[in-house]
């Protein structure tokens, strides 16, 4: 069921994009007169569709991707035929180069103006939820074992990223600070201010989605939440409401601190003191091979809620929509440096699990209009048979007065499926590698 569920959201998630890309690329044809022969969302064999006008609409049974085939232009049909016959008016290759390009960013400008709007959207609705920054000054940070790594220790208080002040816990590991030249943080250790340096290629870390845990999250002081009805805590006569002050004489503020003490003392008898009803109680508890005595923990801070206005929600979900264009950018040219690993490139499997084996229509809209942009940021790219491939022979003729010839336009096409089809592979491979290895 939970496999369903992933799948369930990639297919819908991408159904929309796809669509909603290829519909720019029909309007734009048909506001200029060109005539649009098919409009598929996902590739054949077809499942359903019907003729509209001169227009066939249809879905296909494999949902990566889909097209629009637009009479008298060179695309993936590869229609050899038409593009041999005399131009007609109604053809693709018929109108002026300046229509033809806006035909061919059509589908690019949708997925930017649909990535927007659902940003916009989700940050209207649902403001931010966040550890502000000056929480995670307040009460310092856990380091596990990511963060251990480049030189983090739990209890310090993290000032700024690359001399900037942050918002919250969340840019710590953000994809425009991870991937900053030269970047660091600076770090209030103890009453000592250091540096932590961002090591090069360190967003490889970063690899999979329980990466995140593995670096830091915030400290926060508890009382208890709730107790086992079995467990060694209840036993001991711990109660729901209660505050751990000390284990075995260490005094106990943060919760990450109680779970050191008692993993100290797994399998013995473990002196606590708790602060039950307004009074100092000491009490013997036993402690478990796992370090563990049978309570849950209430953190004593809560995260900040940010709500905004529509005017202010426009600015903030656009400026979130191209930064994430921006960090995609970057992170494809350390890719070309072999600083940023090809294998965090990931196929359908890969966002599938992006998408995760639960249905939150937040998280669902967040990640499909982060796919969204990334889509228009891919389709940019000038690799024949995506549309910035096109874009670049419509300028070259523009600027030229030149028009590449129909057999070098072929010719390209199929070079650039060749690398489409070379990337999809080398995508889907990390996808299953990442399976067997857990990455």
């Amino acid at each position: 069921m939970d496999t369903l569920i992933m799948v369930g959201q990639l297919i819908l998630g991408l159904s929309i994009l796809v669509g909603l890309h290829e519909l720019g690329h029909l309007l734009t044809a048909k506001m200029f007169g060109m005539r649009v022969e098919k409009f598929s969302i996902g590739f054949p064999p077809k499942i359903a569709g019907f003729q509209w006008g001169d227009t066939e609409y249809s879905i296909g049974a494999i949902p990566l991707g889909g097209f629009v085939k637009i009479s008298g232009m060179v695309d993936e049909s590869m229609d050899a035929a038409q593009m041999a016959s005399e131009p007609q008016p109604w053809e693709f290759r018929s109108k002026p180069a300046w229509q033809r390009l806006i035909v061919m960013l059509g589908g690019i400008i949708v997925n930017v103006v649909t990535g927007i709007i659902i940003f916009v959207v989700l940050v209207y609705n649902n403001g931010e939820t966040f550890f502000s920054r000056d929480q995670v000054i307040e009460n310092g940070i856990v380091a596990y074992e990511i963060g251990e790594s480049i030189g983090f220790q739990t209890g310090d208080k993290i000032l700024d990223i690359n001399g900037q002040t942050y918002q919250g816990l969340n840019d710590l590991s953000s994809g425009s600070a991870l991937l900053s030249e030269n970047g660091y943080y600076t770090v209030d250790r103890n009453g000592e201010t250091i540096k932590i340096e961002i090591p090069r290629g360190f967003i490889n870390s970063f690899n999979n989605e329980e990466a995140l845990g593995k670096f830091v999250s915030i400290r926060f002081p508890f009382d208890i939440l709730d107790v086992t009805p079995d467990g060694a805590a209840k036993a001991a006569g711990i109660k729901e409401g209660d505050k751990i002050l000390s284990v075995n004489g260490k005094e106990i503020t943060f919760f990450d601190e109680m779970q050191v003490a008692l993993a100290g003392a797994k399998n013995k008898q473990a002196e606590i003191v708790v602060l039950s009803e307004g009074q100092p109680k000491t009490l013997s508890v036993p402690v478990s091979g796992e370090g563990t005595i049978g309570i849950a923990a209430n953190p004593l801070i809560e995260p900040v809620k940010r709500e905004y206005g529509f005017g202010e929600a426009v600015s903030k979900g656009t400026t979130r929509a191209f930064s994430v264009v921006i960090v995609n950018a970057k992170a494809l040219g350390k890719m070309f440096t072999g600083e940023v690993s090809a294998k965090n490139v990931s196929g359908p499997i890969g966002m599938a699990k992006i998408y995760g084996d639960t249905w939150d229509w937040v998280k669902f809209w967040s990640i499909t209009g982060l796919i969204s942009m990334i889509l228009a940021f891919m389709n940019l790219l000038p690799i024949p048979a995506l549309d910035g491939g096109h874009v670049v022979f419509l300028l070259y003729e523009m600027i030229s007065g030149r028009t590449p010839s129909d057999r070098f336009l072929e010719n390209a096409q199929k070079v650039g499926m060749v690398i489409l089809l070379a990337l999809m592979v080398f995508a889907i491979g990390n996808d299953i590698l990442k399976l067997f290895t857990g990455g």
